[in-house]
């Protein structure tokens, strides 16, 4: 008969970020060439995500799956290699696409995603054939500097560009002074010197640029611009081509300086994490860096400190504020066998911690790098401005060679159809629309990573923003995911001495209902009686002897004789509670009503969401239709799917799919993957510290709290509004910006005054999220 074999995915490929990663396909791929393997796939445990692998006990002995699993993750560690560089250079949209297509040509690159907003680039590289580092040196002969760690420039480096836009506008503000007013003998070799000055000054890096996409066989806005601006030179117009360079210098400075401070607010956030920890070894304490702590290294935490790691409390209780991953506004208490975070704040209590993650494999690490990557995964928007820009350019091109040919034909003259042509490039750039949603999604999802809601890419930002019907799991979700004793209802006695018989019967058993009952009595400190010939009915209770007397407690399949609490019991399970009944020495003690907890913040989450426009609400659960429609008509959700199987809610979400077009579910990340992975939008919750929730939602709520996700869904629409407010105010202005150009009623320089206007105009915009 076929067995299975689990097996952690990182503990074959230590190196992989996600269960998406190439090399898992790989990997997959090398184990099914083993014909005596019949099935490889990727599967959830708990929480892990792992292989899972069916083979035949006849053929394979378990041992030789693991050295066979064993030899493959080691083939393809050693042979492929991932890294995250950071990319300076960048200085619009267009270049992201140019070094990406540069690197896919070298042979040995598998992957290269550039994200030009974060200054990131994704590599996956075959070591056999090529090094990161000559990936960085091929990267430096085109201009990019690429490193594995953000190197901080230095001011003059940081303000380059704005220093050489402002001497440029000096130059120039001196030369139309002189050109004004002054009478000076050699005045117009004076002015020319000046504007040839101010061209210099402003188009040093702009021509440098452009030379360097000339030399890639493409074209972009710097190519454009210094195209103009010699054109208007060729004319005999030095000083407005100076003047283009200089308002095209000082846009994209000012550009790059707003685009700062979205990236600013993610760093922010990996600023929270300390460079030090206070570490015990061989019984003594020393100050070292976080990047040197190993696995099971003993962290101590002072009161005060941020934590450095994420790990386990082994000893000491504190308050610690997890709110910059999690979101929670009010500390958590934690104590031995708690887990904790790096970022989070420990408040009033020391701490000794075992380091569980280390220092790029924490919850906070994992968190920025994928906010910072986020927009390698387009969004809507972002596809069609590529289609758009795909076809947009070409004409663009044809045209301004029509528009230098054609008119001299009829009569107009070489120079009036050059600069008319030069105009018509200068209008046509596109650079306000290829900043547009690159830069409002790294505001969205910079504000959302504040709000301890990890959004991982553009596309799902933009997608939450259209959903109007959300399913959720109830176990976990909407409500706390353990059983809680909910009501008591004595008949011949006193509610002390029922609940006391209660857990007395259930001390020994390890039910969650069980557990329930005995945890109130710990709460309400009601002391325990001595049990003795104690037997359970398996699915029906158990009973024994108390005082020499017999004890029962069970559901009502426990009792032959139950008329007497039968009405009771049948309210109870109206409620959506099961009922537990208690008889003593064959006396009804009484009944209690046990249910899981429905979340304090599940009603006012699910009306905050009607607010914003989410018109349907499903609740997917296994329990039956009684218990789903009691918990549905407290919280008010609008629909119901009772008594479903994992594989069920899969088949449900797709036919809500069918119906809607676009569904979000939220789960647990765990049970609920298949379903979260199916819908339009998968949420997690709780994924701090969750591997499983990072990995296979689109969006985690990184704290266990649902009253992040209308914050979640108001951040997409106002996203989704900024990106369509920017997209066609883009397109507008590049329309507007044409027609000026081929009617001749608008200048150069108006045209580049406009043009860099829009672009901050779209940036400025984006950045409105990060209020949100």
């Amino acid at each position: 008969m076929p067995q299975k074999h689990f097996v952690n995915l990182r503990a074959l490929l230590p190196n992989i970020k996600d269960d998406q990663d190439q090399c898992v396909d790989k990997l997959q791929t090398l184990l099914l060439s083993k014909s005596t393997l019949n099935k490889v796939h990727i599967t959830r445990e708990k929480d892990e995500t792992g292989l899972c692998i069916h083979y035949d006990p006849d053929v394979l002995t378990l041992d030789q799956i693991k050295g066979d699993l064993a030899l493959a993750g080691a083939q393809l560690t050693k042979q492929y290699h991932h890294e995250s560089l950071h990319v300076e250079g960048m200085d619009s949209p267009d270049c992201g696409p140019i070094i990406e297509h540069l690197l896919m040509h070298l042979s040995g690159v598998l992957m290269a995603k550039v994200s030009y907003t974060a200054q990131q680039l994704r590599l996956e590289i075959d070591k056999e054939k090529i090094s990161v580092e000559k990936v960085i040196r091929q990267l430096k002969r085109y201009g990019y500097q690429a490193s594995r760690r953000e190197r901080p420039p230095s001011w003059l480096q940081h303000n380059l560009e704005l220093i050489s836009s402002i001497l440029a506008g000096v130059f120039l503000l001196i030369s139309w002074l002189m050109a004004t007013f002054a009478t000076l003998p050699h005045l117009t070799t004076l002015v020319l010197l000046l504007d040839l000055a101010a061209f210099a000054s402003a188009g040093w890096l702009v021509t440098r640029d452009g030379i360097e996409t000339l030399l890639q066989k493409r074209l972009d806005i710097d190519v454009l611009m210094v195209l103009a601006a010699f054109g208007a030179g060729i004319l005999g117009a030095w000083g407005e081509g100076a003047l283009l360079l200089f308002l095209f210098s000082l846009g994209h400075a000012l550009e790059h300086k707003a685009l700062d401070r979205a990236r600013d607010a993610v760093k922010s956030l990996a600023k929270l994490a300390p460079k030090t920890a206070i570490v015990k070894r061989d019984g003594i304490e020393r100050e070292i860096l976080v990047e040197e702590l190993a696995h099971g290294d003993i962290v101590l935490i002072k009161p005060g400190q941020r934590v450095p790691v994420d790990g386990t409390v082994l000893e000491g209780s504190s308050s610690v504020d997890q709110s910059p991953i999690t979101g929670e506004s009010i500390p958590v208490d934690k104590r031995e066998n708690d887990t904790v975070f790096a970022g989070s704040i420990n408040t009033d209590g020391a701490l000794l911690v075992r380091v569980d993650k280390l220092a790029e494999e924490t919850t906070l690490s994992r968190m920025v790098r994928m906010v910072l990557e986020a927009d390698t995964q387009q969004s809507p928007t972002q596809l069609f401005t590529a289609r758009f820009v795909r076809y947009f350019v070409p004409t663009v091109l044809i045209a301004f060679v029509a528009l230098i040919i054609i008119p001299p034909l009829f009569g107009a003259t070489w120079a009036s159809a050059f600069y008319r042509a030069i105009s018509l490039l200068v209008a046509s750039s596109p650079c306000a629309l290829a900043i547009a949603t690159p830069a409002a999604v790294l505001s969205g999802v910079a504000r959302a990573a504040q709000q301890g809601v990890l959004i991982k890419g553009g596309m799902h930002l933009e997608n939450l923003g259209i959903i109007k019907v959300i399913a959720f799991d109830k176990t976990g979700t909407l409500t706390v995911g353990k059983p809680h004793v909910q009501t008591i209802l004595p008949l011949q006695t006193d509610e002390t001495t029922l609940l006391s018989i209660a857990a007395s019967l259930e001390t020994l058993s390890g039910h969650p209902l069980a557990k329930a009952i005995v945890k109130l009595a710990e709460q309400k400190q009601i002391p325990l009686k001595k049990v003795s010939d104690m037997q359970s009915i398996t699915g029906r209770g158990v009973k024994g002897m108390i005082d020499g007397k017999l004890a029962e407690l069970g559901s009502l399949k426990m009792f032959e004789d139950k008329s007497a609490v039968q009405a009771k019991a049948n309210e109870l399970h109206a409620q959506g509670y099961t009922a537990i009944m208690v008889r003593f020495d064959g006396k009804w003690l009484g009944l209690m009503g046990i249910a899981d907890s429905i979340r304090p913040e599940a009603a006012a989450t699910l009306e905050a969401l009607r607010q914003n426009g989410i018109k349907k609400t499903i609740m997917l659960t296994g329990d039956n239709e009684r218990v789903a429609s009691a918990i549905a008509k407290k919280i008010g959700i609008t629909d119901i799917r009772a008594n479903l199987l994992p594989e069920d809610k899969l088949t449900a979400i797709r036919e809500f799919i069918q119906q809607e077009k676009f569904v979000a579910m939220v789960g647990d990340g765990v049970n609920d993957a298949p379903a979260l992975a199916q819908a339009t939008v998968g949420i997690a919750m709780g994924g701090a510290g969750t591997d499983v929730a990072l990995e296979t939602a689109d969006i985690a709520l990184m704290g266990d709290d649902l009253n992040n996700l209308p914050f979640a869904v108001r951040l997409s629409r106002a996203s989704r509004r900024v990106i369509q407010q920017n997209l066609w105010l883009s397109l507008s202005i590049v329309s507007l910006l044409i027609i000026g150009a081929l009617t001749g009623i608008t200048s150069l320089t108006t045209m580049v005054l406009i043009h860099e206007g829009s672009t901050l105009l779209v940036v400025g915009n984006a950045l409105r999220l990060l209020r949100v």
